[in-house]
């Protein structure tokens, strides 16, 4: 069975140097060895990272709470989730909003045809379509939603030198090693990236840019006639993406739960990923017609939908285990505070949503 490193090194013989995006497209994305596409046991215990979802149900039930409330106050119905990984997390929404009265129905895009089937298994009991990119929906009037899946893209990488800003590009060395090099931008739209923000690169800096997350807004907005997006991800606004302590950007590597800033080796068996830029997906989606609703992290919009409430109405004997994952999820200085709850909408006068009831005083949560 060919091996992504194969294929990019293929690649890279043949056209000499590839972008940093192409690769970790190919690294994460190949249809035949591609990380998310090979298999679908990447989260959880026995993987290579945990997702909130993983940490039981209470997170899922929180989500049901905010998407009901979105769908009954403009009178709609769909709600589609992007990137379901496992389907732990539909489960768990479908089922409180059974609870709840609610009957959306459900929608679920995924391109790995690995997680297509593990999702399946898991949503046996429930009514949920599927398809495998955004361009195959039909318009559509709800709420689009991901968790943890922005970060995800591939990433075009650059850093600022005395002579301007440059791409990083990966190439092979004498041993056929993936090496990088500097080259001449691949498109203008990486420099007018940071201008859009009034960001400033110092010299020695590097940054991602995640030029598939407006491609993807644009297509949203598409489709969209009327409602919510909704996008939960670790990352920050401008104002602190760029401070001098990240300078050298925020990719990462995972593999079995360990955090590796080598990104050239086991490519295809370690996850890619970089922070989300906040304060661009609001700038891109006002440019196609998503509104800003509102901003904050997942601490505080988990305790506006009542989460530490519904901690007391659980069963005690499961109680420690609950509260163990409910305090992973709030956790300030871990994934409470870093991972954001972005809302954006569109056609709508949007209603006051509970989720956004205590809003932090933190300026990372301010766009």
């Amino acid at each position: 069975m060919i091996t992504a490193e194969e294929i990019l090194r293929e690649v890279i013989r043949r056209e000499s140097a590839i972008s940093f995006r192409d690769f970790m497209e190919t690294a994460l994305y190949h249809p035949e060895a591609g990380y998310y596409i090979t298999t679908s046991g990447r989260i959880g215990k026995k993987g290579d990272y945990y997702t909130a979802s993983s940490l039981g149900s209470l997170f899922g039930k929180m989500l049901a709470r905010q998407f009901a409330e979105m769908l009954q106050a403009m009178g709609a119905e769909t709600l589609v989730e992007m990137g379901a990984g496992n389907g732990t997390l539909a489960r768990d929404i479908l089922t409180e909003m059974d609870t709840l009265g609610v009957t959306p129905r459900y929608v679920i895009i995924e391109r790995s045809p690995a997680m297509r089937k593990t999702q399946k298994e898991a949503l046996t009991p429930f009514n949920v379509a599927w398809h495998a990119s955004l361009s195959d929906m039909p318009s559509m009037e709800g709420v689009f939603f991901s968790n943890e899946l922005v970060d995800a893209f591939p990433v075009h990488l650059v850093e600022m030198t005395a002579n301007g800003l440059k791409e990083v590009f990966v190439t092979l060395n004498s041993q056929g090693e993936f090496t990088e090099v500097l080259k001449p931008l691949s498109t203008p739209d990486l420099a007018a990236y940071f201008e859009m923000q009034g960001v400033q690169l110092l010299n020695g800096f590097r940054a991602e840019v995640n030029l598939d997350a407006r491609t993807w807004l644009r297509t949203i907005a598409e489709k969209l006639k009327r409602g919510f997006l909704v996008t939960i991800d670790y990352g920050y606004p401008a104002r602190e993406m760029y401070q001098d302590y990240r300078r050298r950007g925020t990719l990462i590597a995972y593999e079995g739960h360990r955090a590796v800033e080598d990104l050239y080796h086991h490519v295809g068996q370690r996850d890619l990923t970089a922070h989300v830029n906040f304060t661009a997906l609001v700038k891109w989606g006002e440019q196609v017609g998503l509104s800003l609703t509102g901003f904050t992290d997942q601490a505080h919009f988990l305790l506006s939908l009542g989460i530490l409430e519904s901690l007391s109405e659980e069963d005690t004997r499961e109680s420690l285990n609950t509260r163990l994952n409910a305090k992973s999820l709030l956790l300030p200085g871990g994934m409470g505070e870093m991972f954001k709850v972005l809302v954006q909408h569109k056609g709508i006068t949007p209603p006051s949503l509970t989720g956004f009831k205590y809003l932090p005083e933190r300026q990372s949560c301010r766009i």
